[in-house]
């Protein structure tokens, strides 16, 4: 059995930093200690920098199958590791859509050819599957996801039968895409009228409105607490739905908890001058206002999870006029080192990134002995330099689709070392030629 021992480093884990080795055994993290020894060990000396469980990032698309020429699970779940995210949940509007019990497994079966970072999928709802998701074991997957406004890929769930139904029938979290349809459809066509296609992409937060979101998400939550459904929103955008969530329980207690994305604690509608539609993501980056509101709720524990949303598209596609333009961007790799930026600029501490971005995704899904720097658990680790300055540039981007909204930004700390399941995925810009993911399960 492989061991592998980290010295000196700090520890950031379930609210406290502390100083301490690591001697992992095999796949799992087997001792925490002051001045471990063990002569056949690995040893690497993190020399006070500081150690995080690995990020779980419970939104991403990875575009595999059917439209790897934008990214594929190999290409994406490498970039992740570089950017110290160990364990993915990917998306299901893929080409065929993983809608059926058979195509999920499909993915699981790719995944676990090719990934480098942990990995598990959501099924699809649509208008017409429930016979299949009650078939769907409540342990086979991540959970279940549906698309309540349309978004890349046309998932549109809108019969409220059928949504009130797949809300009475699953046991596992329900993950939703919150813009309402009918507004947005409205305000495009305004704007269509007076711009035809190529409307100024400032407008994209106001087509993609607070109203359409608001709208959405309070219909679900409505629906979440009539059923006894566990719901889960996906990437709040708007101050407004911030007011929908409770803070005065904690996270293991509540049936409906909530997501915001890296991109709208970071952008804002100042940005679409400078980014265009580089920025341009369902639901829209919307007013500082509303970012500054959900900081505050994320500091406050009105929202549980920071996520990515990583979604690749080609720099053709994106340069396309606003109708034609895709919304998304690509993400993974500079997640965290972009929520370490908001550290040392005195936004959140440590210990609060580590609670949003590893221990409470690991709770919300119940996923099994990941997300926590304990003994016993799963050796997914990431090693963060808090004092290294570097620059995102073409040349140091993973990403298949090669640019990233963060193009130009330096940030003071980089991911060093990434570890998974035991394994050093990746070190100082290097890649380890084995990979060592495993296929998530849960404590349900």
């Amino acid at each position: 059995m492989s061991k592998v021992l980290i010295k000196n480093a700090k520890i950031v884990n379930e609210n406290t930093i502390f100083e301490s080795d690591i001697l992992i055994e095999g796949e799992v993290i087997s001792r925490i200690d002051i001045d471990i020894t063990d002569a056949d060990a690995e040893i690497i000396n993190a020399n006070g920098k500081y150690v995080l469980p690995g990020v779980i990032d419970d939104q991403v698309h990875f575009r595999e199958p059917g439209l790897t020429h934008k990214g594929n699970i190999e290409s994406e779940s490498r970039a992740a590791v570089a950017g110290g995210i160990t364990t993915f949940m990917e998306q299901p509007n893929t080409t065929p859509q993983t809608t059926t019990i058979e195509k999920l497994e499909e993915k699981f079966a790719m995944a676990k050819e090719s990934s480098y970072a942990n990995y598990s999928f959501l099924f699809g709802g649509t208008n017409d599957n429930l016979e299949e998701l009650k078939k769907l074991d409540k342990n086979a997957c991540s959970g279940v996801k549906l698309f309540l406004g349309s978004s890349t890929g046309n998932m549109l769930v809108d019969n409220e039968e059928v949504i009130e139904k797949i809300f009475r029938n699953t046991e596992m979290v329900i993950s939703t895409h919150c813009e309402d349809e009918g507004t947005i459809k409205a305000n495009l066509a305004k704007y269509k009228e007076e711009f035809g296609d190529d409307i100024p992409i400032k407008y994209h937060p106001i087509i993609r409105s607070t109203e359409a979101c608001y709208l959405s998400s309070s219909k679900a939550i409505n629906l979440a607490k009539k059923t006894g459904a566990r719901l889960h929103v996906f990437h709040l955008s708007t101050g407004k739905e911030t007011h929908l969530f409770r803070n005065d329980i904690p996270l293991e207690q509540k049936k409906i908890t909530a997501e915001v994305c890296i991109h709208h604690l970071w952008f804002s509608d100042t940005d679409y001058e400078t980014k265009g539609t580089l920025i341009k993501w369902n639901p829209a980056v919307k007013t500082a206002e509303d970012r500054d509101q959900l900081w505050k709720a994320l500091l406050d524990d009105r929202i549980d999870v920071i996520a990515t949303d990583h979604a690749p598209h080609q720099l053709e596609e994106k340069s396309n006029v606003y109708t034609s333009a895709p919304s998304g961007g690509p993400l993974v790799q500079h997640a965290l080192p972009a929520m370490l930026e908001k550290y040392h600029e005195g936004y959140i501490s440590l210990e609060k990134i580590v609670e949003k971005m590893c221990h409470n995704p690991a709770k919300l899904f119940q996923i099994k002995q990941r997300g926590f720097v304990k003994e016993g658990y799963y050796a997914d680790l990431v090693i963060a330099d808090l004092n290294s300055t570097w620059q995102v540039s073409k040349s140091n981007i993973v990403y298949k689709c090669g640019w990233s909204p963060f193009e130009g930004s330096s940030f003071k700390s980089s991911i060093s070392h990434t570890f998974v399941n035991g394994h050093l995925a990746y070190e100082n810009g290097n890649f380890s030629a084995q990979k060592n993911a495993k296929r998530l399960t849960f404590n349900r």
